[in-house]
């Protein structure tokens, strides 16, 4: 083959914008010593005319010119996609993943905008919403899936160290209409108002759904598919899977048994108390080791955290940065909660309240 090549090379006419790089190399292919093939050729680079004498140029040149357009559109192909493209896909990527907690829009019962408030520690996961005036503290697990909405009734709270499981809803009836505070649609904990108010070391198992006004106490389980609303639940409080609790207060240390439905303050206090025979009295302990764990690995695999610690941010995606930011197992004590009946002064539109209390659980 490098014979012939050499041979035609001397008996054609070689055009004079030619440069010959080795007139006997040809196309060969080499065994690697790793294994597989390398294609390896040679041509000659061209000296081609002005493309304004195109009309006149020779067949090889029309053919080298075409070979030198396209490997220069492969060259510029390459880097568009290696720096410019990945540049804009990532922007395009964070700002899909920054739209799953944004503020709230403005309507006639919430005129105003907030942004929610995200705790370093927290994990909010891309496929979570969190939406408006809500405050998400430290520790806090939340899974994919879950809908968050402070843009009705606010604020919503989510205390330090629970986890808000896929697919559970956190909403609230209107707090604010025609420049008014509707009292009824919020609940009071520690002489604050709220619209749903979750406690420190609370669990909220898949699909549940605490609609305010609503607050749950400190190291409460809620169970996968349960309801509540219209209620104040007490601490260390257990409602199984698919009970549902409507318009009463549960006291502390009660549990509510699968399925049951409590619409009646009689109901309430006929709940049985957690002994250590229940067979659910430790459940809670079991779930919040393991999405604390879950929080944190998730913050350390880096899946889309975005707020610097002591920060929050509302335009920010996936979760708050772990630095700093310790768990201990909590300690419940009890803290009286009722719902709301009159008017307090205090309480005025934008609702900003944000729990201030000393930790006993996780920080």
């Amino acid at each position: 083959m490098p014979d012939e090549a050499k041979n035609i090379a001397e008996e054609d006419d070689v055009p004079s914008n030619v440069t010959p790089l080795n007139a006997a190399a040809g196309v060969g292919v080499d065994r690697r010593a790793e294994g597989g093939l390398t294609l390896r050729f040679a041509f000659d680079l061209p000296k081609l005319p002005s493309v304004m004498s195109v009309r006149t140029w020779t067949h090889q040149q029309m053919i080298n010119g075409a070979l030198i357009a396209a490997v220069l559109l492969m060259a510029a192909f390459i880097i568009y996609k290696e720096v410019f493209a990945s540049e804009a896909g990532a922007t395009n990527e964070a700002a899909a993943a920054d739209h799953n907690i944004r503020p709230n829009v403005t309507t006639a019962f919430n005129p105003s905008t907030e942004e929610p408030a995200i705790a370093a520690g927290a994990y909010v996961d891309t496929l979570a919403s969190v939406i408006g005036n809500v405050s998400v503290g430290s520790g806090v697990f939340v899974a994919p899936f879950a809908s968050i909405r402070g843009d009705e009734g606010q604020p919503i709270i989510i205390g330090a160290g629970s986890n808000v499981q896929d697919g559970v809803v956190l909403h609230a009836l209107e707090t604010y209409h025609d420049g008014e505070t509707i009292e009824k649609n919020l609940v009071t904990v520690d002489g604050k108002k709220y619209a749903v108010f979750i406690g420190e070391g609370v669990s909220l198992a898949h699909q549940s759904q605490v609609h305010g006004p609503a607050a749950i106490g400190d190291h409460t389980f809620v169970g996968m598919q349960a309801f509540v609303f219209k209620a104040t639940v007490g601490k260390n409080v257990v409602i199984e899977p698919a009970a549902r609790v409507i318009g009463v207060t549960i006291a502390d240390g009660h549990y509510v048994p699968a399925g049951a439905v409590i619409t009646t303050q009689a109901q309430a206090d006929a709940l049985p108390v957690i002994t250590d025979d229940y067979g659910f009295a430790k459940l809670n302990d079991g779930v919040l080791e393991v999405n604390e764990a879950f929080a944190d690995a998730y913050l350390e695999a880096g899946a889309g955290g975005h707020v610097e610690e002591g920060a929050s941010s509302g335009s920010a995606s996936g979760h708050a940065t772990a630095t700093g930011t310790t768990t201990a197992k909590k300690t419940a004590t009890a803290t009286k909660t009722t719902a709301s009946s009159h008017a307090d002064e205090s309480a005025t539109k934008p609702a900003t309240a944000t729990k201030t209390t000393t930790s006993a659980g996780h920080d």
